[in-house]
């Protein structure tokens, strides 16, 4: 082999070494992506989006539990029946007046605060936003130490307290680290929408996804409408997620 085709091959060899590292260190970034190609399809997050959910509790139905177990089939979580410890991705949280007896019922998930305050107690940087609003955990640099917990005023996040069985790639979770929400990330970066909405599509239509800085996106155009809420404004988290009819 000559010197000329030897160096070709080594350059060839540091780029793809050097695009796997990025892959596997990157925040955010899965395990199982490597390569020219899976850079490609994960274009950086861009901020001229804001990516949000609107739900309408008249349209969310009683005992509906779609958009959960949507959620649970595609990330493989389940409920086991122990609040104390079982995820919250995403679970549904029941209103009533007492006074009058109305009331609602709607999915809770993580609100991909604008200013989020997991983001700002997490020590090792695993809890971040990206650029288009969305708060996701980087498990490899999680160290389960739950400020992120404590701190989420919406109880959006859980522990891993046991191994995880059947780990799905789009999402890999681990014992003794911390998840939540993602929007399904995966699915949005390859232009889709979360599998919650999807499933409520079909369910009833009580959720809205969409670009919340786009005046012309259906969801801005309804925030803009009607009258809609985020759960504790006081708190000036800027959610990402909306509810009419609460």
């Amino acid at each position: 082999m000559s010197v000329k085709a030897t160096d070709e091959s080594r350059r060839t060899f540091l780029r793809s070494a050097a695009g796997m590292a990025a892959t596997l260190l990157a925040p955010g970034v899965t395990l199982y992506a490597m390569g020219d190609a899976a850079a490609a399809e994960t274009a950086p997050a861009s901020a001229k989006v804001r990516w949000g959910l609107l739900i309408d509790a008249a349209r969310c139905k009683d005992g509906c539990s779609a958009c959960i177990d949507a959620c649970s089939a595609a990330f493989g979580w389940k409920d086991t029946g122990h609040p104390e410890t079982d995820p919250q991705w995403v679970r549904k949280v029941s209103a009533k007046n007492p006074e009058t007896g109305a009331g609602f019922s709607v999915p809770v998930m993580c609100q991909h605060c604008a200013n989020a305050p997991c983001v700002d107690v997490c020590p090792t940087g695993a809890s971040f936003k990206r650029a288009d609003g969305i708060v996701l955990v980087d498990r490899h640099i999680c160290i389960g130490c739950r400020y992120c917990m404590m701190a989420c005023p919406y109880k959006a996040r859980s522990f891993v307290h046991e191994p995880v069985e059947n780990p799905k790639p789009d999402a890999p979770r681990g014992k003794g680290t911390v998840e939540g929400c993602t929007l399904c990330v995966h699915r949005i970066d390859a232009g889709g929408i979360p599998h919650c909405v999807e499933a409520c599509q079909a369910a009833g239509g009580a959720m809205l996804f969409g670009d919340l800085g786009d005046p012309s996106s259906e969801i801005a155009k309804r925030i803009a409408t009607y009258r809609t809420t985020r759960i504790r404004e006081d708190l000036r988290c800027n959610t990402g997620i909306y509810y009419a009819n609460i």
